[in-house]
């Protein structure tokens, strides 16, 4: 089965809907494709958005859908395992052998976090584990956190938990993180916890985190700052290298260095926000139709 479209956008998150939603209002054909299993957002809770004093993820990304589809993008549920360039055209495989050939290219498929990989921790995402300090601090005010990683941003992740949190502990095995980095932390209520984690528990949310050592620290919330990395193997197959810090760069417009694409949300770097992602993604998919109907990015 084949598809010919204008623009092809990869990523079903906030980023890639947002973009889906403004190519469609500028009358050129849209498709987007990815799992929307596979966002962030589906199992987030939000309470930073403008206009929006909560609002669940999961359903965020249904009305996000719905808009796209009412525009007149289409949605395709499979992921891309290949992209290429044949000339002026782009050529996309999907997992069940979907082509789907276009002119411009948005590539918003997101970031994989790093993970723990401990019994629990798939179980409470959502539910008191995150791997985004910066997104979820605030549904912690008053309660206890841990912070489990050895680099920057698991320090970072600590400081800014301090602020809301009643206490937060620090689980690290060895730490990578500069002596002023260290002075910062210590300077906030947060506890240093040497050990290996071993599993997350609770009932119906999180109640505590065992480590190896047999030691039980008693939170109510689990960060896991392990690091992640853009889901960069179709932009590498594209020809398109990220930068030192794992990112796709972009200019203003969000294109990127290769002519006809584009890139928006967690792909092209921190802070890892909603509102970053869809204000992206309305600029990504603004200018690639407006480059499509003028031929030329």
């Amino acid at each position: 089965m084949n598809m010919d479209v204008d623009v092809a956008i990869i990523g079903l998150g906030p980023a890639g809907l947002q973009a889906a939603i403004h190519a469609a209002r500028k009358k050129v054909s849209v498709v987007a494709l990815g799992k929307s299993d596979s966002s962030a957002l589906k199992k987030a809770e939000v309470e930073n958005y403008f206009g929006i004093p909560l609002a669940n993820g999961q359903d965020l990304l249904r009305i996000g859908r719905e808009q796209a589809q009412r525009f007149g993008a289409s949605i395709v549920e499979e992921d891309v395992i290949h992209l290429t360039k044949d000339g002026d055209t782009f050529k996309i495989i999907t997992e069940n052998d979907l082509e789907v050939r276009s002119k411009a290219v948005i590539l918003a498929m997101g970031i994989r976090r790093a993970k723990l990989n401990v019994p629990g921790e798939k179980d409470f995402l959502g539910r008191g584990v995150s791997y985004c300090a910066s997104c979820d601090a605030g549904f912690f005010r008053n309660r206890a956190v841990a912070v489990i990683g050895e680099e920057s941003e698991a320090a970072e992740s600590a400081i800014l938990l301090s602020e809301y949190a009643s206490q937060v502990y620090w689980v690290h095995r060895e730490l990578k993180v500069s002596p002023r980095m260290l002075e910062k932390v210590a300077g906030k209520k947060v506890t240093m916890v040497p050990g290996d984690p071993a599993r997350i528990v609770g009932e119906g949310s999180v109640t505590g985190l065992e480590l190896k050592d047999g030691q039980r620290l008693d939170v109510q919330g689990v960060f896991i700052t392990l690091g992640a990395k853009g889901s960069m193997d179709l932009a590498l197959e594209l020809g398109i290298l990220p930068d030192p810090s794992g990112k796709i760069s972009v200019d203003e417009n969000c294109r990127t260095e290769m002519e006809m694409v584009y890139a928006c949300g967690d792909v092209t770097g921190s802070p890892w926000q909603l509102a970053r992602a869809v204000g992206q993604g309305s600029v990504a998919g603004e200018n690639a139709a407006k480059a499509v109907r003028q031929g030329k990015a």
